[in-house]
Order: structure tokens, then C-alpha cells, then sequence
């Protein structure tokens, strides 16, 4: 692959003319982009796959590699602010792999891979642990890592740091803001830095996109993987609940949450989610891990893997005509791939949901953070012991825990009863019913599906099932600007990070690997990042 080195300032130079066109973003169907004043412009773009193959053939070392990202955080990181923390350690980590390395001893294809996790995963090293929130920054280390973290170490991977977050995972305020914590400030959006990074992993997926490292780990409760991935250009591979272990996680659902990767490739997805699924007998819901999971997840990486392939497509474009004209000229190019890639695409739409489901969903949430919440914290030894705790602690820190939005989700969740209730147990069951039987359960079988597949979001029903989802990034599409009309307001034109995002039923990841590989080579639509300041809007046209 060629690669065209263009400068950042000539970059700027070209303004909102310039950027209508994504030419200027390049992606990799043809070259690629970066800028020459980068350090280590080579990690650009770089697979795991790649950093493999040099460590192998002595040209690169775990140490040197580290240290590379190192500098390309210090450096670049100021613009983005994904990286809350790099690990003291890290350095020392790699020595030891190198070592290994060096005495023939290769734990797995992520031996001395530098990845980031989000900074609501135990560490029990140098590092903390807390979830973005200035409660924890004293608290005593966890006792023990995190079963997924324990999982990477012992896959040989270099744990480079932890990423920023939207504090508490987005679950303290109904008018929170994505990507800030009081701990780790806001992280921005690597192509316009002035753009929501989407949360709560939006760290993990600013860092991933920014080529800070080889990939990063996120978590899931609604929405926390799929959207940073989509609105960072990045590939986000939600897992089913249970294939990857929630032990030493700071929850905020027992039956939603979930980690997983995120990275710039659905190779280094599955290369990650070897490393990261597994049995753990401290987390019941993994209880079937080992004999559902694939023992090799990069064994379905098919570029034909779409042949063949009958898949449900929902489509759900802009109700405003304008817009929706915009919208379908944008996706049906990628839509008609997927059809000439030989596979059958069947137009399906989930039934309404039942009156009261969003309000289901939030209070099923509450009642699950305050009872997960109090456990961990009880575990953890903080000074800040109950979720009444925390509360407290914000209100006597307000000047810096809550100058931007307030902390209602937390005191809604405070004044739930515990998971004894009748009223929990039967809002989840008609919650979980109507996600999974009377949705994509029923979907699938109805229409005889393999999964199904959907332009951009609408993530909601898979997180709520439980169910696994990924998504791949397409670029950037122009949204036009659209006149006032009756109750809607006018619009200005904006720029939108894109994706393709396939789900399907229970532990049905091998399928989606391959489906979203298959679509990620037909298409090659991801772009680099360019880290420019404000995104160009044009004011809405007179109605």
C-alpha cells in the first residue's frame, strides 16, 4: 500500500471547501494519509498482525514498540485527551516479553501488543482504577486485576494504559456529557476535535482511531462500544453477555454489561476476543463461555465470507425528505455490495416496542447500579462505601464533579429498592422478552436469517437482549442543511462518522466476524484521523 504524506497545515489551509470532499481524509481503498510531523507515522494504520510480524523478525522490539506509542500519546494526546494514564510499568512489561521473546517462548499472536483499557477496569499494579470519578483517585488498588486483564496479560500484551471516560460509564446524569469525567476532563473526537466522541468508551475509541495503540478495550452497558466505535471510525465488537467476564469491571447492569475491543480492524477485533473470552467462576453469567466460545476467532476472517450469507436489513432513514434523500445516497452503494458479494438481503422491521419500554430500560438499569455499585465499592475498600456515599462526595465537590451537568441517574438509582422486587423482576422479564423472543429471536426465525444489519446506530435492542453486535466504520458522509419545517427546527450542514453494524442471536460472533470482514474488505472504509479544531457547518437554507 503507497502511502501519501500530506501536512497538517496544507490541511487546514484547504477549509470548509476543501472538506466537503473525503477525498481529503483518504481511507484505505487506495492511500493513506498522515502527517509527516506525527512521531512514528509507521504506526499508522498498523495492524496487530503486522507488529507481530516485525517483533518476529527482529526488526522491532516489545520495548521499542511501547515506546513508540508512548511518544505518539504525549504528543498527539494533547488534542484528543483519550489517555487518562499510561502505566509506569509498561516498559518493564515489554522487557520481560522481550525476553521471553528471545528465549523462544510466544504466549499468542498479542505477545508485546501495546493495548489500552478503559479506566473502569481493576489493575492491580501502579495504575488506578476509577471509573473517571474523583471519589476513587485515593481508594486503595484492587486486590487482584480484572479476569479480562488477567486474560490479556497472559496473552503477552503490554497493558499501556487506561483511557478516559464519560464518568460512571454516562450512568450519573440524565444531561450528561460524553467523553468527560471529572478525573480525565474531555476527550475529543480525533477527526474534528470540537465533535461528541459518543460514550461511555469513547477514550478507548478516540485512542484506537488515533493510532495511540494497537487497540483498546471498551465496555458496554447501552450502546458504550457500538456508538464510540461508530463516531470514532474504529471497528467495536460488542460481545454476547458472558463470553467475556465482568469480574473486577465497575458495573452498571448485570444483564447488559459486557467489555470488548475496539480497534481499526475486525482482524484485530478478533484477535483481541480470543485473548479476552473465557470462563470465570466469579462471574456465573461465563458459565458457558469455554464451550460456546470459538477456539480461534481470526479462523473466520473470509473475504467471501458474505456469499451465501441471508441477513436482515432494517432500515431506518431520517423522517425529513432532505435528509432522507442524503441518507440512502449514501448507504445504498454499500447495501448493493453486500448484495453483489452474493448475499440475499431481506427487508425486515422490528415490531413497535410496548408503551413504557424506554422508561422499563432506565429503571431496570437503576435498580441493577445501585445493588452492582454497593458491591464493588464494599470489595474495593474505598473510603466511599455505598452508592449514598458517592453522592454525598459530589455534592461536597461540586465545583469539579459537577460544573458541566448534575447526578439525577444517581439519586433515581438510590431510591430504588434492591433486586428482590417484584417490580425488577417483572419489568426485566417483559424488557428481556420483548428484546429477545418477540425481537431478534423472532426476526430470525421468521424471515430464516443468518443475522441482521443496519446502516450507522440503533444499537439498543442487542445490548438489551444481551446479544453480540460489531460494528465497521464506512467514513464520513456529508449531511446537508435543511430549511425550518412545521415543529422541526432548521439544520445546519454536518459531517457524520459513519458504519455498518451486524447483530444476531446469542454466542453468533463467529458469523459476524465473517460478515463484517467480508463487508470491511469489500469497502475499506475506514479513514484516518486528522485532528482538525472545529467541524465546518453551513447555516441552514431560508424555508
Amino acid at each position: 500500500m503507497s502511502k501519501t504524506v500530506q501536512n497538517r497545515r496544507e490541511f487546514l489551509r484547504t477549509g470548509a471547501a476543501g472538506l466537503a470532499s473525503l477525498a481529503l481524509f483518504q481511507n484505505t481503498r487506495g492511500e493513506m494519509t498522515f502527517d509527516a510531523n506525527e512521531p512514528f507515522p509507521e504506526l499508522v494504520e498498523v495492524t496487530i498482525a503486522d507488529l507481530q510480524q516485525k517483533m518476529r523478525s527482529g526488526k522491532l522490539t516489545a520495548r521499542r514498540l511501547t515506546e513508540m506509542y508512548i511518544e505518539r500519546i504525549k504528543q498527539i494526546d494533547t488534542k484528543t485527551r483519550s489517555v487518562i494514564e499510561i502505566n509506569p510499568d509498561a516498559l518493564a512489561i515489554a522487557d520481560q516479553l522481550d525476553k521471553e521473546r528471545k528465549n523462544k517462548k510466544i504466549r499468542s499472536p498479542l505477545h508485546g501488543i501495546p493495548i489500552l483499557i478503559k479506566d473502569n477496569i481493576d489493575t492491580a499494579d501502579k495504575m488506578l482504577t476509577t471509573a473517571g470519578s474523583l471519589a476513587l483517585v485515593d481508594a486503595p488498588p484492587p486486590n487482584e486485576d480484572a479476569f479480562l486483564v488477567k486474560q490479556l496479560r497472559k496473552a503477552g500484551v503490554v497493558i499501556l494504559g487506561k483511557t478516559n471516560l464519560s464518568e460512571w460509564a454516562n450512568f450519573r446524569s440524565t444531561r450528561s456529557i460524553s467523553g468527560w469525567s471529572g478525573r480525565g476532563g474531555q476527550t475529543n473526537n480525533p477527526y474534528f476535535l470540537d465533535l461528541n466522541p459518543c460514550g461511555s468508551s469513547s477514550g478507548s475509541g478516540v485512542a484506537a482511531s488515533a493510532n495511540l495503540a494497537a487497540g483498546a478495550v471498551g465496555t458496554e452497558t447501552n450502546g458504550s462500544i457500538i456508538c464510540p466505535a461508530v463516531t470514532n471510525g474504529v471497528v467495536g465488537l460488542k460481545p454476547t453477555v458472558g463470553l467475556i467476564s465482568r469480574s473486577g469491571i465497575i458495573p452498571i447492569s448485570h444483564t447488559q454489561d459486557t467489555a470488548g475491543p475496539m480497534t481499526r480492524t475486525v482482524a484485530d477485533a478478533a484477535a483481541m476476543l480470543n485473548a479476552m473470552a473465557g470462563t470465570d467462576p466469579a462471574d456465573p453469567v461465563t458459565a458457558d463461555a469455554d464451550k460456546r466460545r470459538a477456539k480461534d476467532y481470526t479462523k473466520f476472517l473470509d473475504k467471501n465470507g458474505l456469499k451465501g450469507a441471508r441477513l436482515g436489513l432494517l432500515l431506518t432513514p431520517p423522517q425529513r425528505p432532505a435528509l432522507a434523500e442524503a441518507w440512502k445516497a449514501f448507504f445504498e452503494p454499500f447495501i448493493n455490495k453486500m448484495r453483489a458479494a452474493g448475499s440475499t438481503l431481506v427487508e425486515v422491521k422490528f415490531p413497535d416496542q410496548p408503551q413504557g419500554f424506554g422508561g422499563d430500560q432506565t429503571a431496570v438499569l437503576q435498580w441493577e447500579f445501585k445493588a452492582g455499585v454497593n458491591k464493588y465499592l464494599a470489595a474495593r475498600g474505598s473510603r466511599y462505601k455505598t452508592l449514598e456515599d458517592l453522592i454525598k462526595f459530589n455534592e461536597e465537590n461540586k465545583e469539579k464533579e459537577l460544573p458541566k451537568f448534575g447526578q439525577e441517574i444517581f439519586t433515581q438509582s438510590q431510591a430504588r429498592t434492591d433486586l428482590t422486587d417484584k417490580n425488577y423482576l417483572d419489568t426485566l422479564a417483559r424488557m428481556r422478552r420483548s428484546a429477545r423472543e418477540d425481537g431478534i429471536d423472532a426476526l430470525i426465525t421468521q424471515h430464516k436469517l443468518d443475522a441482521l444489519v443496519r446502516p450507522t446506530g440503533a444499537w439498543g435492542t442487542a445490548a438489551i437482549a444481551g446479544y453480540p453486535s460489531i460494528t465497521v466504520p464506512l467514513g464520513m458522509r456529508d449531511v446537508p442543511a435543511v430549511p425550518a419545517a412545521g415543529n422541526a427546527p432548521a439544520l445546519p450542514s454536518s459531517k457524520q462518522l459513519t458504519g455498518m453494524f451486524f447483530f444476531g442471536a446469542a454466542w453468533s460472533e463467529p458469523a459476524l466476524i465473517k460478515y463484517a470482514f467480508a463487508f470491511e474488505q469489500l469497502t475499506k472504509g475506514r479513514v484516518v484521523p486528522q485532528f482538525i479544531p472545529t467541524m465546518p457547518r453551513d447555516k441552514a437554507p431560508a424555508g
